[in-house]
């Protein structure tokens, strides 16, 4: 498995341009429910910088890379940035998921 962590600060005024890209992303992942994935993104306080976590059970193949709503957010990414995307390979040392009351 492997785990990564991908951060970076938009422009203010493309943060919400950013936000709804994301979107169509968990859209089409909800449509296509591909396996081997877990993927969770997060906008910060500051609303402009965001984070995005994924764990891929196959490191060589990344099911986000099909999906047509992610080649678009990606393809003008660093056009929409004032600090580009910087990826992080996670080693996890713990994890608990416990239930929601």
């Amino acid at each position: 498995m492997r785990q990564i962590m991908v951060r970076y600060t938009c422009r203010a005024d493309r943060a919400e341009e950013n936000a709804a890209l994301i979107g169509a992303v968990f859209e089409s992942l909800k449509d296509t429910a591909p396996p081997g994935i877990t993927y969770a993104s997060y906008r910060l306080d500051d609303r402009v910088s965001f984070v995005h976590i994924a764990s891929m059970d196959d490191a060589a193949n990344n099911p986000l890379q099909a999906l047509p709503a992610f080649k678009a957010f990606t393809a003008g990414i660093k056009d929409r940035c004032d600090a580009p995307p910087v990826t992080t390979v996670l080693h996890e040392v713990g994890s608990y998921a416990g239930s929601h009351r």
